[in-house]
């Protein structure tokens, strides 16, 4: 696409300052998603709940996650980022807090669904602001360091929510999030600027938001390239929904010995951004894109063999997941770089909202799929990561063909 709204540009600059501050919001799903997850057992045991329906507060999360990417990509294309920012991160704040009270695995998950709707302007605003202010291997810098901060979720996240809830329990756990929101609304605040002058957005309202959708999806590399990001996200997202069950139950891990696990993992996604921050621009986001593709369905495949014929144990349990992991890092940088590369600065936020809506709603349908024959295999959460992973990589192939 042309791109010709490109021609004035913002009056601010990508600092470093800002750049942190995107990379925190932007975990704010991640914290959301790893925090609670050695929990699982737990809430289903306070609740009354079995572990499908506890699982069922990450499908609503996701799901909500998706739509709100949807809503908010096209609003901040709309009315501007400032302010969409801000009013979701109050939401999120506002569901979090209700969260802790909540009575029943039912209302749980409806408050999941509303935190979900919020989150995702985390991911989907920073995202678009970062691509208002660089170009080029410049954006492709700037998406790896802001995907490094929801890197950190994976690390910081279990072992914080395993030993807050050992301290205060569950609801603890979700206080603490609450208060982290509140710590987000406060940063977002002070200093995230406009990225988009009035001149620069379009005009129309809602419905003209919306028909911005039709074009970008009409335009095969940009339609391969969220679906090869969306699915390896949901090869990501295979893992984290099964991961608690499987570590626990399946291989007998701790609480605090699967947090600790998962945070290993999580090291690899944060290595995977900083290499990928460093190496991307020199050798182009294509490349590392495709090095993560076959990484992440390879690591799935052996992942999938282990677990078929019975050999699965925990160093293997946590070294595919930790090359999992990685290669996500490099899937979801360099796709979306490359994708949002496809579109003009009026559809920014619309493109940025696709590549959500995709990866979330994706992350949905595989979240409950990992539960599928019970707690106490891992065959059904190695069958969706192999599956998702194997349709990402050969995806992302075709979209990335030299021309």
């Amino acid at each position: 696409m042309a791109r010709h709204g490109d021609a004035t540009p913002s009056p601010h600059r990508l600092t470093a300052r800002l750049l942190a501050v995107l990379a925190v919001v932007a975990a704010t799903t991640a914290l959301s998603t790893d925090m609670y997850l050695s929990s699982f057992t737990a809430i289903a045991t306070d609740l009354y709940a079995s572990g499908a329906a506890v699982q069922l507060t990450l499908t609503a999360f996701f799901v909500g996650v998706g739509v709100g990417q949807l809503l908010l990509g096209p609003f901040s294309d709309r009315w501007g980022r400032r302010p969409v920012l801000l009013a979701a991160l109050i939401v999120f704040t506002a569901a979090s807090v209700a969260m802790v009270f909540a009575p029943t695995i039912e209302v749980l998950i409806a408050l999941r669904l509303v935190q979900g709707v919020a989150s995702a302007a985390g991911a989907v605003v920073s995202r678009a602001i970062a691509a208002d202010l660089s170009t080029g291997q410049t954006a492709v810098r700037a998406l790896s360091l802001i995907a490094l901060g929801g890197a950190f979720g994976p690390l910081v996240a279990p072992p914080l929510g395993a030993l807050v809830a050992g301290w205060w329990g569950w609801r603890g756990v979700l206080a603490v999030l609450a208060a982290t929101g509140i710590l987000m609304v406060a940063m977002a605040t002070i200093a995230v600027p406009e990225s988009l002058p009035p001149e620069r957005r379009h005009g129309g309202g809602v419905v003209a938001a919306f028909a911005r959708f039709g074009p970008l999806l009409r335009m095969p590399r940009f339609t391969g390239l969220i679906l090869a990001y969306a699915l390896g996200f949901a090869t990501f997202i295979g893992y984290i929904a099964g991961s608690p069950f499987v570590g626990q139950l399946v291989l007998g891990m701790t609480p605090l010995g699967y947090a600790l696990a998962y945070s290993l993992s999580g090291t690899a996604l944060i290595t995977a951004n900083l290499v990928n921050a460093r190496v991307a621009p020199r050798v182009g986001p294509r490349l590392m894109l495709r090095l993560g593709l076959v990484v992440m369905v390879g690591a799935s495949t052996v992942l999938l063999l282990l677990a078929a014929t019975g050999a699965l144990a925990v160093w293997s349990f946590i070294a595919c997941a930790f090359c999992v992991v990685g290669s996500n890092g490099l899937v979801l940088a360099n796709g979306s770089a490359l994708a949002l590369a496809e579109t003009d600065t009026g559809s920014r936020g619309a493109g940025s909202a696709l590549l959500g809506a995709a990866q979330f709603a994706l992350a949905g349908f595989a979240s409950p799929l990992v539960g599928i024959a019970g707690e106490h295999t891992a065959v059904p959460m190695a069958v969706a990561m192999t599956a998702a992973s194997g349709l990402a990589c050969l995806l992302g192939m075709l979209a990335t063909r030299r021309a």
